[in-house]
């Protein structure tokens, strides 16, 4: 169960076609959204984020999936921030990668909604 955490002053709707990538997480759907996970609730929307679990763990994984090991995460490189657990990850596809020293770390996969 997620923590009820507000992000305060948001204009933006988040709905199908928003533009903003979908994601299914713990039973509904929230929007990816400059490094946040939001979920709409009611009169306002709520911060959330990936928890760590059997299918998103945390720690060394190693993986070459979805780009060529040249690449390297972080703002700017193209693919989208997911706050995992303490941290942040990057969705290539429908993984995520964390940024390990010179490789990625596979923190599991997610269900990403078609545009």
């Amino acid at each position: 169960m997620q923590e009820h955490k507000i992000h305060e002053n948001h204009p933006h709707k988040h709905g199908p076609g928003c533009g903003h990538t979908a994601v299914q997480h713990d039973g509904h759907t929230d929007y990816l959204h400059d490094g946040h996970l939001h979920h709409p609730h009611g009169d306002h929307v709520d911060e959330h984020k990936i928890e760590v679990s059997a299918q998103n763990p945390e720690g060394c994984h190693r993986t070459s999936q979805g780009h060529d090991s040249a690449h390297h995460h972080g703002p700017g490189c193209g693919h989208e921030a997911v706050p995992h657990g303490n941290h942040t990850d990057y969705l290539v596809e429908d993984h995520l990668h964390h940024v390990h020293g010179d490789h990625c770390d596979d923190h599991g996969t997610v269900k990403v909604e078609k545009k």
